[in-house]
């Protein structure tokens, strides 16, 4: 979870937990902390090839955008196949089509409506549990 609100983050992890899930979440303030852990020192992003993400992002935080995680989460051979859940307070439609043109999965906007939140994560996690993501060309 890429979320630079300490109350936002705890409200998101209560709903995801309501929700069932019980994976592991490892919070981030910014885009830099998470970065690094997605792509690893060496940046190559080989160290999330074998991992299981789902990616909660918001796109406004202190050090850059979401959005430039997004593409370069979506643009990582390692990393591209991960969902993207986008969690923010931007409704600018541009914004939202951008958000799914470069490859977001949900885009939800805050204040969110936590019960339909939980919902979406729960039938994503059962969508990926079931259904390998195919490569993108």
């Amino acid at each position: 979870m890429i979320e630079d609100d300490e109350g936002h983050a705890r409200l998101i992890e209560r709903n995801i937990r309501r929700a069932g899930v019980s994976n592991d979440i490892i919070p981030f303030t910014n885009g830099t902390d998470a970065l690094e852990f997605l792509f690893g020192s060496d940046g190559s992003g080989q160290v999330s090839s074998g991992r299981q993400l789902l990616i909660l992002l918001d796109l406004n935080l202190p050090d850059m955008t979401g959005v430039d995680i997004l593409e370069k989460v979506k643009g990582n051979p390692h990393t591209r196949r991960s969902p993207v859940v986008v969690l923010t307070t931007t409704d600018d439609a541009r914004e939202i089509q951008r958000c799914y043109d470069m490859g977001a999965n949900v885009y939800i906007t805050k204040p969110v409506n936590y019960d339909g939140f939980a919902n979406a994560i729960r039938q994503l996690g059962l969508f990926f549990a079931v259904m390998q993501v195919p490569e993108t060309a």
